[in-house]
Parts: C-alpha cells; sequence; structure tokens
C-alpha cells in the first residue's frame, strides 16, 4: 500500500471518528440537559410520543441522529439548540481557496 492510500484511509478514518464524536457530543448535551431540569427518559418518551426504548436507541451514541429527530428531542425538551461551526485546529482536510 502506497503512502498516499495510507493518509487518505487515515483521514477517512479520523473523519467518521469525528462525525462519531459529534453525535456523541450531542448525546452528552442532551442528556446532561436532562439531569440539570430532572427530566427522565420516560418523561422524554411520553413528551416525543415514543416508547422508552426508542428514546435509548436516540440517547445511545450509536444512533444516525437527524436534524428532523434532533429538532423533535430539543422542542419535547422545551430546549434551545445552539450551533458554532469553527476552524478545526490541525485539519488537514479543510477546503482551501
Amino acid at each position: 500500500m502506497s503512502v498516499e492510500s495510507e493518509t487518505v484511509m487515515a483521514l477517512r478514518r479520523n473523519s467518521r471518528d469525528e462525525v462519531g464524536g459529534l453525535a456523541q457530543e450531542v448525546v452528552d448535551e442532551i442528556t446532561w440537559y436532562m439531569r440539570e431540569h430532572k427530566i427522565s427518559r420516560a418523561d422524554l418518551a411520553a413528551a416525543l410520543g415514543v416508547s422508552a426504548g426508542r428514546v435509548s436507541q436516540i440517547l445511545s451514541g450509536d444512533e444516525n441522529l437527524t436534524l428532523r429527530t434532533l429538532g423533535a428531542v430539543v422542542d419535547a425538551l422545551g430546549a434551545r439548540l445552539e450551533f458554532t461551526l469553527g476552524d478545526a485546529e490541525g485539519s488537514s482536510a479543510a477546503l482551501t481557496d
């Protein structure tokens, strides 16, 4: 395997890891909010109109959350979602002009 191929594979792997990390960060924020506001998974399930099992799937961190699902969860919690996009430190995959 060439050095170039290994570099491309490493970038893809890091990108997947970062995406998984982003999903976990979102779930961590939701669970923190729920804990701080004393909202149980059963409460969230009732507010969403879904089963407790579905809420467990959403909060597992393994779920590929859609923006629609994320929006429904935030709305059911009576919360507001803030999103900030900034430069990644040391990223060699950034697009340039």
